[in-house]
């Protein structure tokens, strides 16, 4: 734990603190309620019944609308959020860097005759969305830095000063975007997309998923939400991933990609990062008062994927004992799931649901309605019972001997 400490860890929070980073987790964080919304429509013009499917066939036109808008705009709505966040957290004017983002970002992604591409709007340009918010928030520090504005008078109201501010930044941005895409002829978007495509491609394989899970896993062990640590470089890949399956589901061919936005929460969170709910189940029927009381009350944020109560409560932090089955138990189930999904037992993720789904039934609706998948969730909150069990053992036994010894001196005095 000292090497963990003293040599790891500082790496790990100097990565999760990058304020490039926690600008573009906050800015992906807004396509969230798009996709979701989506994703209703999706539900209820794609629900797996015959009956249902007959019945709704003459509007299921209308409700895909809404599906294929939200999830054809990821690129855009992303330039817009990141745009603004890096803005907020430099402390530039947060609209003036959300629209330039934007403007880049169009003019980054126009066609071979300098149209707008609506196609590079979807996940796809989600990677050009991001450079395009870095480069307008270097530019725009830059010219500030060396007072390169044009600054108003005192008495112009600040709204008309903030906007001229802007105006040279804004035009060494987009001159430097005219020149590589419409006179130098370079496809920035395909080029972005080749160069993050390692990343892309590491994350949509199990070996991928599995580092990803125990990185999140150890920092949240050291007492950092690992989640939005890495969130910043997941985010993007995960949504792309998912923007792929829910095309293909539309189009009536097979989803893609067996690894995608959901697959962590559905299928390794159960009870929050850890699957956690396998220890406290084990904690309800507990010889120990303390761990009983922790269970029950536990539980019902546990059912919503909400596990800080143990988490700092049992604790996981900082306990090299449970932290062997709060890091082994996601990667199980992670290789678990990743094989019923290549021999077609379990359906692959192609709807985004919220993280606060409970168990089974997020399972079920992420992969629009796989039978399977509900299956395996339930069988998963079992083996998160069973790993937990004898490290939870351990530790009630020493509580019980603490307990006991309390209660000894509590009747002695």
């Amino acid at each position: 734990m000292d090497f963990l400490m003293n040599r790891i860890m500082p790496v790990l929070v100097k990565v999760g603190n990058n304020n490039y980073l926690v600008a573009i987790r906050d800015g992906i964080t807004k396509t969230i309620p798009f996709t979701i919304v989506g994703s209703i429509f999706l539900i209820i013009a794609n629900f797996p019944v015959s009956a249902w499917t007959d019945f709704i066939a003459p509007w299921s036109g209308m409700l895909s609308a809404v599906s294929n808008v939200t999830f054809s705009a990821l690129g855009l709505i992303t330039a817009i959020g990141v745009g603004y966040y890096m803005g907020e957290t430099f402390e530039l004017d947060a609209i003036s860097t959300s629209l330039l983002t934007t403007i880049a970002f169009l003019l980054a992604t126009l066609t071979d005759d300098f149209t707008i591409n609506a196609a590079a709007f979807d996940s796809t340009g989600m990677f050009t969305a991001i450079v395009m918010a870095l480069l307008t928030n270097a530019v725009f520090r830059f010219c500030l830095k060396r007072n390169f504005v044009i600054k108003m008078p005192e008495g112009v109201p600040p709204n008309v000063s903030t906007s001229f501010t802007a105006l040279i930044p804004g035009a060494i941005v987009l001159v430097i975007v005219w020149v590589l895409r419409a006179v130098l002829g370079i496809n920035l978007n395909e080029v972005i997309s080749t160069v993050f495509s390692p990343l892309v491609m590491g994350l949509n394989t199990l070996p991928g998923m599995m580092l990803y899970s125990f990185m999140v896993c150890l920092l949240w062990v050291c007492g950092i939400h690992g989640d939005n640590v890495l969130s910043g470089i997941a985010s993007p890949i995960f949504l792309g991933l998912l923007a792929e399956n829910v095309a293909a589901m539309q189009a009536g061919t097979v989803p893609p990609n067996f690894i995608s936005d959901g697959y962590w929460i559905v299928f390794m969170c159960f009870g929050g990062t850890g699957s956690t709910l396998g220890l406290v189940l084990n904690m309800l029927r507990s010889r120990s008062k303390m761990y009983r009381d922790l269970g029950k009350m536990s539980l019902p944020a546990a059912i919503f994927c909400i596990n800080e109560p143990v988490i700092f409560g049992f604790p996981i932090v900082m306990n090299p004992m449970m932290m062997i089955p709060f890091i082994v138990t996601p990667l199980v189930l992670c290789a678990g799931t990743y094989l019923l999904m290549t021999i077609g037992v379990v359906g692959r993720i192609c709807i985004q649901v919220p993280w606060t789904i409970p168990p089974v039934i997020g399972a079920y609706l992420a992969t629009n309605g796989s039978v399977g998948a509900a299956i395996w969730a339930a069988v998963e909150i079992v083996i998160s019972y069973v790993i937990y069990r004898p490290f939870f053992k351990a530790e009630e036994k020493k509580q019980v001997e603490r307990e006991l010894a309390a209660a000894g001196e509590t009747t002695a005095a």
